[in-house]
């Protein structure tokens, strides 16, 4: 079925879409296309349903829609995504970011009293985290690590996308051991999901984000957070803070670990959907 108009177009996403995803979902998508390429609000929707649509959109849409038939998330299609209120470039190659971790830089920025703060992103990725972080805190001197080259040459084009100065630079979580600098704050958002999780998530996720990103051994659920938190342990300032994304399954094991290492202050959070989402620890 072709189509001219919003009308139409709508009614064939639908009857294409409706047994991979819901019918909200399904008009969010609609939106979302011609908010990207038209600034077309949800009023706009409304009032041009019967408008011609230009040949460049009709292309557009036809693409996304095999896209999206695909599983491809739409964020990719687009190439970009928002994060706490600014755009950042995305890619198979970087997670796409969460609501959650905006909850966890939200906490970051309202919890930094230090002047000139001196702070480092693990596990970077998109370079959402860090960016963000400079972003709100002018002052501070920022870092993100990352394993994955194509994820720091994201990371570094959304740095000058928002017109920041971070440091990226390629670095192992899992091989800090050699590593000395000192921070006020670390973050990190490392992998966390299970091997044997993988069959509870959407196809989007599994067959589009990047595995490296996401999964740890079923046996080693907290190897990335003991990794980093004993790198914290050495490399934090005297009243540095160590935070942490989590499993929402391991809120208690991740406090435990922190615990045993020598952390103080433990924080526990649950994010927006009241899931253990987020931990905080201090040095002294």
């Amino acid at each position: 079925m072709s189509f001219k108009n919003i009308r139409q177009l709508t009614t064939l996403f639908q009857s294409e879409l409706k047994e991979i995803y819901a019918q909200e979902e399904i008009r969010n998508f609609i939106a979302l296309i011609f908010d990207y390429k038209l600034s077309y609000s949800k009023v706009d929707l409304l009032m041009k349903q019967e408008d011609e649509l230009a040949a460049d959109i009709i292309l557009f849409c036809e693409e996304a829609l095999e896209k999206l038939k695909n599983h491809i998330p739409i964020q990719y299609i687009f190439g970009e995504t928002e994060f706490y209120g600014l755009k950042f470039n995305v890619n198979p190659a970087v997670l796409i970011p969460r609501p959650e971790t905006e909850e966890l830089v939200h906490w970051i920025i309202e919890d930094c009293k230090t002047p000139d703060p001196e702070m480092l992103d693990i596990g970077t990725g998109s370079g959402c985290i860090p960016i963000t972080l400079k972003k709100n805190i002018p002052d501070a001197k920022v870092k993100g690590w990352d394993i994955s080259d194509e994820a720091l040459t994201t990371a570094r084009s959304n740095a000058a996308l928002n017109n920041v100065m971070v440091d990226f630079c390629k670095q192992n979580a899992l091989e800090l051991k050699d590593v000395n600098e000192a921070f006020d704050i670390i973050v990190s958002n490392p992998p966390y999901v299970l091997e044997k999780e993988k069959e509870l998530m959407h196809d989007n996720v599994l067959n589009n984000e990047p595995h490296l990103a996401l999964f740890v051994p079923d046996n080693q659920p907290l190897l990335f957070y003991h990794a980093i938190a004993e790198f914290a342990k050495s490399n934090l300032k005297p009243s540095g803070k160590l935070y942490f994304e989590i499993n929402e399954a391991f809120g208690d094991e991740t406090v435990e670990m922190m615990e045993q290492l020598g952390f103080e202050n433990i924080v526990l959070k649950k994010d927006l959907f009241g899931k253990d989402r987020m931990v905080r620890g201090e040095v002294n």
